[in-house]
């Protein structure tokens, strides 16, 4: 607070200073103007030429494929402090949870109801999703939101990119380009839950005319709002890059360490109901007398370490050129670091899972204790994508290559055992993975006739997965622990095609096929039957919409039909391990309408909204319940709310800004039996966001903003699981259980962030 209130008087201080903020600034010379049109050319071109890196990936207006964009300033609106989901919360067909509850820390996104390992990350082109799980820890890369240029978001299939297959959305960004001129930001946070940012950038500008430096130094934290769900997150970025005509070479490094309170275990509607904010991760439990004098076994503490901590560099090298008005190149080597564990404190536990065996207890032999597990994780990511670019009257081409390898290791070692305070440090499983991947694509804009352009994108993409070794999976019937043995090699032909007409000034109509495909997770491969491998999954995506756009007017509709070939759902099986099994499903599908409007009514207001009306499906759907397999037919696929909407209202002038958004998720079926004990309740939620902004002659602008979480202070939860049990042999004497992630009540999160 304190921190934030020295930054308020300096902002503040800085505004008042001479009488000029309300001045308009003195004519420049001849020669001011000369150095001004320089500089301008130099910031333009040095712009310009840092976007082809990413110009492989990106969308265009006339793409036939769905998407939504933000600027670089419409990021730093949105920006503060929350990780990167939360910014495209009012997106349309996206759905967005937090553990902590905050939109800090642990965050997901779903988009169309495609979990986060169906959504493929890219920053510069360069992937972000882990090779194994396939998705992106937000907390790994902390305050990235502060470094983005621009990001956009694609629904379906989308364009072609390297690393994992897109089967709902892909979110490719850009990093912030490098300025051309002296400059920087110092930005505070302060709010609800303890919640705090700091930030410091410094830009050198071009330093003779062909080098320019700029770093970044983070720091987020937060308590959050379920109990002891804290972060504390810091983080660096650092720019540094020779610039000199049409060429660019630029070592971009960023990352950071994180260290994140867990709370990956939701609450029951009963626990809700008593303390929603409650958190059961580090429950310590043991025998405690009661007010009658009897003894209970209760909790009676919380293990203050039951944490996840994780330290991620990402470095890119980029090299940009453009040879002439027609060709241009970008090449980019990129290495990633990775190494974390997270540590828990378990209850009760059979020491055979751990490798362990009975220990000595005076004369007793005890199987059973509470102990101290850390499970460890240390990897190495690194690769080169690479794109060339042809632009003419009539046609565009771009061809790309992308090549990586991902080499890990999981380890995991008992540290303290309750019962014997002397034991050693004691290592139960290790494994290892190597994953090879490689594409290439060619894509194609043709300007067939005036108005009619034809697109065509064609990837193809090989994977070599490799697993070996110890697992930390223990099978109650060997009563050993699982054995890695995975060699598994995919071909995938990636074809896409479509068409988009402008008609009428304003007017188009676009249509597009794709197909998208996609290997299994590593869970997909360790939780599983002996020798039941899954199976590659494959889909076809086809998009039809029409938009409308002027000056007033912006809307659009997209109609989608996302065809599934061997979808991997869970089916409520367990496997060898007792864990749940996900296995390939022949038949499924996704179907929608999604519609966006925005209206500019005064130079004032703007106002607009978004909806997505959809049905998710799984064909003959075969549910088990204790081992038991029921036939439910047509069921509705977890997660995937049948109406999501958003809307909001703009109001500015004069430096002043308010915007008031809401959205709005129907039920969501917490697994694929579709059954109405087991769902997420339907909720709405709705932000405003206040803002002034000012400028003088000594700051170029100052901006306080302050931030309206759930306004309306609605109890809801963005997330669950469940599942369900018999207690006879018919479906009618299934019962269920269930569990669910609270989401903060009304918050409040203050800014002031300070451009020089």
């Amino acid at each position: 607070m304190k921190r934030f209130f020295l930054l308020a008087v300096v902002a503040i201080y800085a505004t008042s200073v001479g009488a000029a903020t309300w001045q308009p600034a003195e004519e420049p010379t001849s020669q001011n103007q000369q150095n001004q049109s320089i500089n301008d050319a130099d910031s333009i071109s040095l712009v310009e030429i840092q976007q082809i890196e990413v110009n492989g990936v990106r969308a265009k207006h006339d793409t036939p494929i769905a998407f939504s964009a933000y600027s670089r300033e419409q990021i730093d609106e949105r920006n503060y402090g929350e990780d990167i989901p939360s910014i495209l919360a009012n997106m349309p067909s996206v759905v967005i949870s937090s553990e902590s509850g905050t939109g800090i820390g642990s965050t997901s996104l779903r988009v169309r109801g495609s979990d986060p390992s169906r959504i493929n990350v890219t920053l510069n082109g360069v992937p972000m999703n882990d090779a194994e799980t396939h998705s992106v820890y937000w907390y790994d890369t902390p305050d990235l939101v502060s470094s983005i240029g621009s990001l956009q978001l694609q629904r379906g299939v989308g364009t072609s990119t390297a690393g994992t297959g897109a089967f709902g959305a892909s979110l490719n960004m850009t990093s912030a380009p490098i300025s051309a001129e002296f400059a920087g930001r110092a930005s505070l946070s302060y709010g609800s839950f303890n919640t705090a940012k700091q930030e410091l950038s410094i830009a050198s500008g071009l330093l003779g005319g062909h080098w320019a430096v700029e770093g970044r130094l983070s720091h987020i934290s937060s308590d959050g709002y379920v109990e002891r769900a804290a972060s504390d997150l810091s983080s660096y970025m650092l720019q540094a890059a020779y610039y000199k005509g049409g060429t660019m070479v630029k070592l971009l490094s960023f990352g950071g360490v994180a260290k994140v309170y867990l709370a990956y275990t939701g609450l029951s509607l009963d626990q809700i109901e008593e303390n929603r904010r409650y958190n059961p991760e580090g429950e310590i439990w043991g025998y405690r007398p009661t007010a009658s004098g009897d003894v209970e076994y209760a909790v009676v503490g919380f293990f203050d370490d039951h944490t996840d901590n994780y330290t991620q560099l990402n470095n890119q090298l980029i090299f940009n050129h453009v040879f002439n008005d027609k060709w241009q190149m970008n090449a980019t080597a990129h290495y990633t670091y990775g190494n974390g564990y997270y540590r828990n404190y378990k209850n009760d536990q059979k020491l055979a899972k751990y490798g362990l065996s009975p220990i000595a207890v005076g004369d007793a032999s005890v199987a059973r204790t509470n102990l101290i597990r850390k499970k460890s994780m240390v990897n190495d990511f690194g690769g080169v994508v690479a794109s060339a670019n042809y632009t003419s009257d009539r046609l565009t081409l771009t061809m790309g290559v992308a090549m990586s390898l991902y080499d890990g290791a999981h380890f995991g070692e008992v540290s303290e055992l309750e019962l014997a305070p002397t034991f050693p440090t004691t290592e139960y499983y290790r494994n290892y993975t190597t994953k090879w991947d490689a594409s290439c694509y060619v894509k194609a804009d043709w300007l067939v006739a005036r108005g009619l352009k034809l697109y065509g994108d064609l990837q193809y993409r090989h994977i070599s997965h490799r697993i070996s070794g110890v697992n930390d999976n223990f099978d109650d019937v060997t009563g050993a622990l699982q054995r890695l043995d995975v060699d598994r090699r995919y071909n995938f032909f990636n074809p896409k095609l479509g068409l988009h007409y402008t008609f009428a000034r304003n007017h188009s109509v676009y249509a597009s096929a794709a197909v998208g495909q996609k290997e299994p997770t590593r869970n997909n491969f360790t939780d599983i039957r002996e020798g039941e491998y899954p199976t590659a999954e494959k889909m076809l995506d086809i998009e039809v919409g029409y938009g409308f756009n002027s000056k007033v007017v912006d809307l659009s509709l997209n109609g989608y039909y996302m065809l599934y070939r061997d979808q991997l759902v869970q089916t409520g099986e367990l496997s060898d391990t007792g864990e749940l099994l996900a296995r390939n499903v022949p038949e499924s599908f996704r179907r929608g309408i999604e519609a966006m409007i925005e209206v500019r009514a005064a130079r004032w207001l703007s106002l607009g909204g978004n909806a997505t009306l959809s049905q998710n499906y799984i064909e003959n759907y075969v549910d088990y319940i204790d081992g038991v397999a029921f036939e439910r037919g047509r069921t509705t696929i977890a997660y995937s709310p049948s109406v999501t909407t958003g809307a909001f209202v703009d109001f500015h002038t004069h430096g002043f800004a308010a915007r008031f958004s809401t959205r709005y998720v129907s039920k969501q079926y917490l697994t694929n039996g579709e059954y109405e004990d087991l769902t997420l309740p339907r909720y709405s939620v709705s932000d405003l966001d206040l803002s002034y902004t000012m400028s003088t002659k000594r700051v170029e602008r100052v901006r306080f903003g302050v931030k309206i979480g759930n306004l309306f202070n609605a109890k809801y939860c963005a997330s669950g699981y469940g599942g369900s049990w018999l207690e006879g042999a018919t479906l009618a004497d299934r019962k269920s259980w269930s569990c669910y992630f609270p989401q903060a009540t009304t918050s409040v999160l203050a800014n002031v962030t300070v451009n020089f």
